[in-house]
């Protein structure tokens, strides 16, 4: 067999595997399926803390130290206020966030962590690490960074379609 010719047999498989893929279909299903993938794991991970993936996620946001207003937090772990306000109450009731009146907006609440959570947002950092391990494993470093690049890209054009609406 010539060489071109096995190199158009190989093409071919190529582009035979690239068309039976239809994007519109299945990068929505393949993101979701990895985002349920990863919020499962992360549950069952912290289930023994009494913690969350969601709760997680808040008090991440907040191990910086700095007190953020619950519309801030919204915004920041890209969900609505009133799934934050609930979780956020969970998170209170178990001593790990303390929310206080913002000093210049009385409608305002400030929310930060106390001692107790910023030492339950390390252990489940640690608790994590296998999790960040294994999703970082399975490809190089250089394609972790074009894969974020390219989610920040998706969330922002999703949301600038969102806003049109």
């Amino acid at each position: 067999m010539h060489p071109r010719e096995v190199e158009h047999g190989i093409y071919a498989k190529i582009r035979l595997a690239r068309d039976m893929i239809d994007t519109h279909r299945d990068l929505p299903l393949a993101l979701r399926a990895a985002y349920l993938a990863l919020h499962r794991r992360t549950d069952a991970r912290f289930a023994e803390h009494q913690v969350t993936a969601d709760q997680f996620v808040l008090l991440a946001a907040l191990a910086n130290g700095e007190a953020l207003t619950q519309r801030e937090l919204s915004d920041q772990i890209s969900s609505d206020p009133s799934t934050v306000r609930a979780m956020l109450v969970l998170l209170e009731a178990n001593g790990f966030v303390k929310r206080e009146s913002h000093p210049s907006d009385a409608r305002a609440k400030t929310v930060k962590l106390t001692a107790a959570g910023k030492r339950m947002n390390k252990k489940l950092w640690k608790a994590g690490q296998p999790i960040r391990d294994d999703m970082c494993g399975c490809m190089s470093a250089k394609e972790a960074e074009m894969l974020l690049a390219l989610l920040r890209n998706l969330t922002c054009a999703i949301n600038d379609e969102a806003t049109l609406v």
